[in-house]
C-alpha cells in the first residue's frame, strides 16, 4: 500500500465483509456513491479527494467460498474531528453493488506518531555511527600523524635512491636493513641512522658507506635474510650483524624486540666464521689499516679486540654449527638438491632440458632476461636465489614445469 506522506495526517483502516463477491472498483464506488450529501458540501469525499484534504482509497480483498473480506484504507490530512466524522460515515455503508455489506472501522493511526518512531529509530543509528567514526578518528588521530611524520622523514639516499632515515650522513654508525618497510619501522621507535639495500643486489651506495661507517646489518629472521647477510659480508665491510628473531621480519618487530635484536648483536667476523664465508671484513685474515685506524677508536682498544679474538676462539661450537636433523627427501627431491648444492653460494643459475642436461648457466640477476628469450626445450630452472613472483609468472608463460631455489 502507497500512500503519500504530503497529504495524510491520519490513516483510517476498515474492516469490510460481505455476502458475496466483489471486486475493488465495486468497493470504492460504493464508498463515494453512499457517502455523497450525507455530510454536507465541506466533507464530501470527492470534494476532499480534488482538493488533496484526503489521499488515494486504497483496497484489499479477498474472497473464498461465495463471500469477501478485507481492508480499506482512507489516508485523511483533516483535523481529528473531520477524520473521525468521516470515518463514522464509512460504517453507513450497507451494500457492495448487490451484495450485503458490512463495514467496522478498526483504528485511526496517527501517521505521525509512526514517522516519529521511524525518525527516533534512525536517529539512534545515526548518533551510533557517528560516535563510532568519533571514537576510530581520535584513537586513530595519533597514529595518522605518526605515520605521516615517518614517511616524511624517509629520504631517498645515493645514486640508487635508496630508502633510508634522514640522520645516515651525521651518524658515524649505521644500520643496513632489507625494505622500505624495515626502514619505516625503525623510525616509528626513533631510529633514524638506517638504509634498505632494497632486495639481494647490494648496491654501490651501501659498499662506499660501509668504508666509511660503523655498520650493523639487521635482517630478517628467514632463510632471504640470510642470503643477504652473505652478500652484504662478501661486498661491503660490515662490523656487526644483528638477526630478527627466527621466523619473523624486521618489519614486524615491537620496540622491545628491535632493541634486544640489536644489543645481542655479534661480530661480522664472528658471524662470517659460522657461515664460512670470506669478505672484506675477513679477506686475509685481517682488516685493511684504514679501517683498523677509522673504527679502533670507536669501538674498542686494540689489545681488547686481540683479546676477545682470542677468547672467541676457544668457545665452543655455536648454535648455527650444532647438527641439524636429517631431512629425509623423495628421489627426485634428492636429485634437485644435488643440482642445488653444485651451484653452492654461486648465486647462479641452471637453466635445464627434459633430460636434465644443462643448456645454459646465468647469474641469477640475469635469469628472467634469459628466460624470456624463449630458450627450446627449458623445462626446468635451478636457482641459488629466491624464487621471484617474476620468475615463477615467466615460468608460467614458458611452460617451464619445474623452478627449484633456496626459498
Amino acid at each position: 500500500m502507497d500512500i503519500d506522506p504530503s497529504t495524510t495526517k491520519y490513516l483510517i483502516s476498515a474492516k469490510l465483509s460481505t455476502d458475496g463477491i466483489v471486486e475493488k472498483p465495486d468497493i470504492v464506488g460504493a464508498i463515494f456513491g453512499q457517502t455523497e450529501g450525507l455530510l454536507g458540501d465541506e466533507l464530501d469525499l470527492r470534494d476532499l479527494q480534488k482538493s488533496g484534504r484526503i489521499g488515494r482509497i486504497e483496497v484489499e480483498v479477498s474472497s473464498t467460498k461465495g463471500k469477501s473480506e478485507g481492508i480499506v484504507y482512507v489516508p485523511s490530512s483533516l483535523d481529528q474531528v473531520e477524520t473521525a466524522i468521516l470515518a463514522s460515515s464509512l460504517e453507513t455503508i450497507d451494500r457492495v453493488g448487490p451484495c450485503k455489506a458490512r463495514i467496522t472501522i478498526e483504528k485511526i493511526e496517527d501517521v505521525r506518531v509512526s514517522k516519529r518512531n521511524k525518525i527516533v529509530e534512525r536517529a539512534k543509528q545515526l548518533l551510533n555511527e557517528l560516535m563510532k567514526a568519533s571514537k576510530v578518528s581520535g584513537v586513530d588521530l595519533a597514529d595518522s600523524v605518526r605515520q605521516s611524520v615517518q614517511i616524511e622523514e624517509v629520504v631517498h639516499y645515493g645514486r640508487e635512491r635508496l630508502p633510508a632515515g634522514p640522520n645516515i650522513d651525521d651518524s658515524d654508525a649505521i644500520i643496513v636493513v632489507e625494505g622500505r618497510s624495515d626502514v619505516l619501522n625503525l623510525l616509528k621507535y626513533g631510529i633514524k641512522n638506517v638504509i634498505a639495500v632494497e632486495g639481494t643486489n647490494i648496491p654501490q651506495t651501501i659498499v662506499e658507506l660501509s668504508k666509511e661507517k660503523v655498520v650493523t646489518a639487521f635482517a630478517d629472521g628467514d632463510r632471504g635474510g640470510e642470503l643477504i647477510l652473505r652478500e652484504l659480508l662478501q661486498v661491503a665491510e660490515v662490523d656487526f650483524i644483528a638477526r630478527a628473531p627466527a621466523g619473523q621480519e624486521v618489519e614486524e618487530l615491537t620496540q622491545k624486540q628491535i632493541v634486544k635484536c640489536l644489543r645481542n648483536k655479534v661480530p661480522a667476523d664472528q658471524f662470517a666464521e659460522m657461515l664460512n664465508i670470506q669478505g672484506p671484513s675477513t679477506k686475509n685474515g685481517e682488516k685493511t689499516g684504514r679501517r683498523d685506524e677509522d673504527r679502533g677508536e670507536r669501538r674498542r682498544p686494540e689489545d681488547d679486540r686481540g683479546r676477545h679474538g682470542r677468547e672467541r676462539e676457544q668457545k665452543p661450537p655455536s648454535r648455527f654449527q650444532e647438527e641439524k636433523p636429517v631431512k629425509r627427501f623423495s628421489p627426485e627431491q634428492q636429485r634437485w638438491k644435488a643440482v642445488l648444492d653444485e651451484l653452492g653460494n654461486t648465486s647462479k643459475a641452471k637453466i635445464l632440458n627434459a633430460s636434465g642436461n644443462v643448456l645454459k648457466e646465468v647469474h641469477v640477476s640475469t635469469l628472467a632476461d634469459t628466460l624470456k628469450e624463449g630458450m627450446e626445450g627449458v623445462t626446468s630452472v635451478v636457482l641459488d636465489g629466491i624464487i621471484t613472483q617474476r620468475i615463477l609468472d615467466i615460468a608460467v608463460e614458458k611452460n617451464i614445469s619445474t623452478v627449484v631455489g633456496v626459498k
